[in-house]
């Protein structure tokens, strides 16, 4: 079975930026998170070796997230100016690369990338989705996995179904009705006041939905069922929140998305000019190892 590898790239920028030292150029121009991207990239290339590939970002516009809830996401701490500034950078780094990028104005990058992996998994890909955000742990089944990076870019850790179900007790498909109940503070989706973890996981595998906690809130006892009666409206609110969208109004291009044979001189001479040296070893090496391949 062929392989698509589906990149996050604002998460991986943000993984990128807080990680790697705040290096600049000999002109000044601060490079870190372009450069841990780069690096993210080559181990990808190099080590799952995809039959396709495409990387997915934020728009600046707001959402429709943002439309339904004005509230959505504002507790989170804006990121620095330094970091917004290499996306350009970033984004001509993919590019030379000669992998597609998929964005659309009204959605957030999990939405294309869910949108992306159906498409994907109907077409009997595998589907692997490279990110930081755990959010996407709902999207994981029998064909699409998440890959995320631990220290640095060098190691990284595949969910599947069974991955999912030993972090959190419950299936992938369940963890939009966890958030229903339990709420994300990172997201500042709102959940039932009240309702932490341990109880919305407990609620979840005795009866598996939100729908099946509330069609049986009547055996619910206490100052629990007291919580879930007044939060009612709130958890489906915030299940709706967390639930990433599977039919944004974009397609799939396999042949786009298609690994290519890049053209190296115009990768190397990026690396030249960002003064990326030893990743421009490691490009040499890829290379290098894939001409061989090809040869044999």
């Amino acid at each position: 079975m062929e392989k698509i590898v589906l990149i996050d790239g604002n998460a991986i920028i943000h993984r990128a930026y807080h990680a790697m030292p705040p290096f600049k150029t000999t002109k000044g121009e601060l490079v870190n998170a372009v450069y841990g991207f780069a690096s993210m990239l080559l181990n990808i290339l190099g080590n799952e070796k995809p039959d396709y590939i495409a990387v997915s970002f934020d728009r600046p516009a707001k959402t429709f997230r943002h439309i339904q809830f004005a509230d959505y996401k504002a507790t989170r701490v804006k990121a620095p100016q330094e970091l917004y500034d290499q996306i350009p950078l970033i984004k001509e780094l993919v590019r030379s690369f000669e992998i597609p990028i998929y964005e659309i104005d009204g959605f957030e990058a999990d939405d294309v990338l869910g949108t992306l992996a159906c498409q994907a998994s109907s077409e009997s890909l595998k589907v692997y989705i490279a990110t930081g955000d755990m959010d996407t742990l709902q999207l994981v089944n029998d064909r699409v996995f998440v890959i995320a990076p631990l220290k640095g870019f060098k190691e990284t850790t595949k969910y599947d179904f069974q991955k999912v179900m030993s972090k959190y007790g419950l299936e992938p498909a369940q963890i939009v009705d966890m958030k229903g109940l339990m709420g994300d503070s990172s997201d500042n989706i709102p959940g039932v006041r009240g309702i932490g973890s341990k109880t919305a996981v407990s609620l979840l595998q005795k009866y598996k939905t939100l729908e099946g906690v509330y069609d049986h809130l009547d055996e619910i006892t206490g100052a629990v069922h007291d919580k879930l009666e007044s939060g009612r409206e709130s958890a489906f609110f915030s299940r709706d929140l967390a639930q990433i969208v599977l039919d944004v109004p974009l397609k799939l291009d396999l042949s786009e998305c298609r690994t290519h044979n890049f053209d190296k001189s115009r990768v190397s001479a990026m690396f030249d000019d960002l003064e990326f040296r030893s990743l421009k070893n490691r490009l040499e090496d890829f290379i290098q190892e894939q001409t061989q391949q090809h040869l044999f």
